[in-house]
């Protein structure tokens, strides 16, 4: 059986680190991911989809991601079912990820928010004058 599907959209919001009872890593985040056609005289269309990732790939997300980033996920679909508060039951649909890729160019403004990266001091180079008497 083939189940692999491949998502690009922006995060609805800030990914949160969780862990199971076991002290595994999870995060579920959602994607605002845009229709490819739009009808004519109408809007864009954007379906909002519900990625979970479990141990590093969740580690992973919530380190480097954030809220309005541009995000590659592939992975599968999964279903569950429960039971409302009503009594009804209820089927969701998300993705598990397997892999999450940076999809647009690193900004260039200055990062804010504990779950990023330190600035990284940037240093010109200087270019090295050629060398004549080299030995081969």
């Amino acid at each position: 059986m083939l189940n692999t599907a491949i998502v690009m959209g922006r995060l609805v919001a800030d990914p949160e680190l969780r862990h199971t009872a076991n002290d595994i890593s999870v995060t579920s985040f959602t994607l605002a991911v845009d229709r490819s056609y739009v009808k004519a005289g109408s809007d864009r269309q954007t379906d909002f989809i519900n990625i979970i990732a479990w141990r590093g790939t969740a580690d992973f997300v919530c380190k480097y991601f954030c809220k309005g980033q541009l995000v590659a996920v592939q992975g599968s679909i999964q279903t569950r079912t429960c039971t409302d508060s009503q009594g009804n039951k209820r089927k969701a649909f998300e993705i598990v990820a397997d892999n999450v890729h940076f999809a647009e160019p690193k900004r260039d403004e200055k990062p804010d928010g504990p779950h990023k990266a330190p600035d990284v001091e940037r240093k010109e180079f200087e270019e090295v004058p050629p060398d004549d008497d080299l030995p081969f």
